[in-house]
């Protein structure tokens, strides 16, 4: 269980980064004219961000139980 809440949680952290990227216009890679230059994907990125930090916390905290 622990390892599947990293790797969700490293998952998440990647997709957010991404999506904060295209929602900003900082990188438009694949194009998307749903995603690019729209600031709301930045926050669902955020979201999306914090969530998988979360999950990589709780992760590791319970590596020790």
């Amino acid at each position: 269980m622990k390892v599947l809440l990293l790797v969700v949680g490293v998952l998440l952290v990647l997709l957010g980064v991404h999506w904060i990227g295209q929602g900003t216009g900082i990188f438009v890679w694949p194009a998307n004219p749903v995603m690019d230059n729209h600031v709301e994907w930045a926050y669902y990125g955020g979201a999306a961000g914090i969530a998988g930090v979360l999950l990589i916390w709780f992760s590791r905290r319970r590596a020790g139980s």
